[in-house]
């Protein structure tokens, strides 16, 4: 008899998920049309119709179970941080232009990693002076410092969909540069902020702690650096594409996902792995597969990143009305709207206090004012960063529930309170942002046309090493005979020369080892030979 009945439960639990699942793919193919519907639109953008996909999703659930539940949506961090962050990253990673990436690295980390502790500070200290105020319960200073950490994570999904690369290059890779390092940032403080005694801290204390950012920040990187490498070394090697190009796409994407779930094994920050493993592999990988598993390649990574961009927003839309916790904070809703409130203030104001004093610090570096970041584009900075999604959902879930749910008063205002500066900063911050960038930096015509001549796919492959673009960037440089300042030289120097060694160690050595645009091998019936011939 228990038998039988374990057994029917069990069906009616695998079929449940059967039905959340044909909802969700339905769902993501609604969402998919209608942003292609909304293409031309202004405003909108694909998270956004996801986001209201969601929640229309949400209200219908609630309303044809009459309100009992909506409880086939109750976020799971590790279906986030396991199955849909990686291929987003990643294809981040692969598809950014690493010229502009590089060139400002200094710029990208001081926004990256001094900009989030700096967010953090504040929101930290706005936190425990206004929720004193406020009489919402005792928090721990766990809990104050976890909520800097959870708000300092800016989202670099919305943020991708918002700006262009090509229109504005500038703004992406720093806007975006800066989102994933922040991410990246903010996991670690958190962590570390778990793994700290908090109540007795000391100047050794706080050396362990920065101790412990930077072994974490440094040994993640080159985990993916590695991990990119190996893969080019044995894609060059072993030559897959002889037999099969399905081998080097399939090596390619498992190699990338490992380098993810080793950084996660070893508790190092898996953001930061799988970002540097996706520029590792675009710049050495990806030159030594077959012209068919390039173009294979970059539109799997592309798809797979789109489609678990618009799950994360369907998923937050959704898990956004789990009536269990709004009904906590039934009686006091002006409570969580309060605090709700003050962290969006919180947000705004920590992003201020270092977008622009950072970026007066960026300019002194600079040589050419084309280089410098202008006051428009310094606001522009500081909005599109505005943004809050699913990492901080992420994060908030860790610390003030149990797998989804929680019991306290306290948890459930601040679950709801994240939730609603995530809606409300998606929506709003995120409407507005294409708006302000086309009033603050309207598109040049020589740059519309410069997009409109480029080619979409990266070139032949059979190009002479990197050359294109860099004397063009010379020639840019001497336009502008500025004299700068003693300090301006100082600090600006540095980046040239490690520019230089850089590109001749990498010809020099790193190329003939781990292949690269230029040292292909040549494979007779290869797809190579063909273009070998043309040329």
């Amino acid at each position: 008899m228990d038998t039988g009945a374990f057994l029917t439960k069990l069906a009616t639990s695998d079929h449940s998920s059967v039905v959340s699942m044909n909802l969700f793919v339905a769902l993501l193919c609604a969402c998919i049309v209608i942003g292609h519907l909304l293409e031309e639109n202004r405003w909108m953008n694909e998270s956004i119709t996801a986001l209201a996909i969601g929640l229309g999703t949400g209200i219908v659930i609630l309303l044809t179970t009459g309100g009992k539940s909506s409880h086939l949506l109750v976020f799971s961090e590790d279906l986030f941080f396991i199955y849909l962050l990686p291929p987003i990253i990643f294809n981040a990673g692969f598809q950014v232009k690493k010229k502009q990436f590089f060139r400002n690295f200094m710029t990208i980390m001081l926004f990256g990693a001094i900009g989030t502790l700096i967010s953090f500070a504040i929101i930290s200290l706005g936190a425990i002076h206004f929720f004193q105020k406020m009489n919402i319960g005792s928090l721990k200073i766990g809990d104050i410092l976890a909520i800097g950490a959870i708000f300092s994570a800016t989202d670099s999904v919305c943020t991708l969909q918002v700006l262009n690369q090509d229109e504005t290059p500038l703004l992406y890779s720093l806007v975006f540069g800066e989102g994933v390092v922040n991410d990246a940032t903010s996991v670690v403080l958190f962590n570390a902020i778990q793994s700290f005694d908090l109540y007795h801290i000391d100047s050794v204390i706080a050396l362990q702690f920065v101790g412990s950012f930077l072994y974490l920040f440094i040994t993640s990187t080159m985990l993916g650096v590695l991990a990119g490498l190996l893969s080019a070394f044995m894609i060059k090697k072993l030559y897959f594409g002889r037999h099969s190009t399905d081998r080097e796409v399939a090596l390619m994407i498992l190699m990338a996902y490992l380098s993810y779930m080793l950084a996660e094994l070893f508790y190092l920050s898996a953001i930061l792995t799988v970002f540097f493993c996706g520029i590792v592999m675009s710049h050495y990988t990806w030159h030594n597969v077959t012209e068919s598993s390039r173009v294979t390649t970059k539109h799997a990574f592309a798809t797979l990143s789109f489609v678990a961009e618009i799950f994360i927003f369907l998923y937050v839309g959704m898990d956004a009305l789990d009536i269990d916790k709004w009904r906590f904070i039934s009686d006091s809703p002006g409570k969580s709207v309060g605090v709700s409130s003050i962290l969006l203030g919180l947000v705004l104001l920590g992003r201020a206090a270092f977008v622009f004093p950072l970026s007066f610090l960026s300019n002194l570096t600079k040589n050419s004012p084309h280089d410098r970041i202008s006051l428009k584009q310094q606001v522009t900075i500081w909005w599109a960063g505005l943004m809050r999604g699913a990492v901080s959902m992420a994060l908030a879930y860790n610390q003030f529930t149990r797998s989804g749910h929680t019991q306290l008063h306290l948890n459930a205002i601040m679950i709801t309170s994240t939730i609603s500066v995530v809606l409300f900063s998606t929506v709003v911050f995120g409407l507005m942002t294409k708006p302000l960038v086309r009033i603050l930096l309207p598109p040049s015509k020589q740059i519309t046309s410069m997009i409109s001549s480029e080619p979409s796919s990266p070139k032949s492959v059979i190009v002479p090493l990197l050359s294109n673009g860099h004397e063009s960037e010379a020639d840019k440089g001497s336009q502008h005979v500025n004299r700068p300042t003693s300090l301006r030289m100082l600090l600006s120097i540095p980046s040239h020369t490690v520019h230089h060694y850089w590109r001749r160690f990498d010809d020099s050595f790193m190329r003939p080892v781990f292949g690269g645009r230029g040292f292909v091998p040549f494979v007779p019936g290869s797809p190579t030979e063909d273009v070998v011939q043309w040329h």
